[in-house]
């Protein structure tokens, strides 16, 4: 009999540490509610021109809430000075957002990733996470995939990491390949490809764990199967992704 009791004993406790890691675990519902406060607008804004705010791409805060992150192709390389044209982060939901302007701290073009900074009070920071992605995780970004038509309403696509490739799409001849890709070519490093649709103002989206919203990449680009004119009446479903280790290094020296 005490050989028995032992047994389930033993049974009893592996069932408790086998059910422990998932007691945090939360549905992509909770998950969507806990992240929607951290993702932002990104953009310009000009007081003197005829369209003052124009939007980008998406971002989300990190470190402690005063910090911004997105690709770096959605920073305007060249601002509008007579028109007093600033960078500028759109925080909140709805027709008419809160307006901060930022200012660039850190910016990588090879990874495609930069850094701002906002004033005012600090907003809520997503947790970034650089455990090692498999291929077949489920996965989910939120983001503003078409801007601001009809106001900033963060939009979530859901989806499995499907494959881990080269930061350049294979090409059948060098004339496929664009200057970045050349670029790139000499410091290759590998992305997440997605299988999730995305749409280009989704650049700068966190792509994070399902159960713990727990950021793991970013995403940066869309495989357009025919013309960019066409890839919102006909998306491909191919969405490529930066592993946030490439953020989280970034973010050691920004200030």
């Amino acid at each position: 009999m005490n050989t028995f009791i032992q047994f389930l004993i033993r049974c009893f406790v592996v069932s408790v540490i086998l059910y422990l890691p998932n007691v945090h675990a939360m549905s992509l519902p909770d998950t969507i509610q806990a992240i929607r406060p951290s993702i932002v607008g990104i953009g310009t804004y000009s007081r003197l021109s005829d369209q003052h705010s124009r939007y980008l791409g998406t971002g989300f805060v990190i470190k402690d809430g005063s910090y911004v992150a997105t690709n770096a192709h959605v920073i305007p390389e060249v601002l509008n000075e007579e028109a007093k044209e600033q960078i500028a982060v759109y925080v909140g939901r709805g027709a008419h957002p809160k307006i901060r302007f930022a200012d660039v701290v850190a910016i990588d073009q090879i990874y495609d990733i930069a850094i701002l900074k906002i004033p005012g009070e600090p907003l809520k920071p997503l947790t970034l996470s650089a455990h090692q992605v498999r291929e077949g995780e489920q996965i989910a970004f939120t983001g503003y995939p078409i801007g601001a038509v009809l106001g900033l309403y963060p939009v979530t696509h859901r989806g499995i990491v499907s494959c881990i490739t080269p930061v350049v799409t294979p090409a059948r001849t060098s004339r496929e390949l664009t200057v970045n890709q050349i670029k790139r070519l000499r410091h290759p490093y590998m992305v997440y490809q997605l299988d999730a649709t995305a749409y280009p103002g989704n650049s700068g989206s966190p792509v994070y764990e399902v159960d713990t919203g727990n950021v793991v990449a970013i995403v940066n680009k869309v495989l357009v199967k025919t013309t960019k004119e066409a890839i919102l009446s006909d998306p491909s479903a191919i969405t490529y992704a930066i592993p946030i280790k490439h953020l989280i290094a970034l973010a050691r020296n920004a200030k």
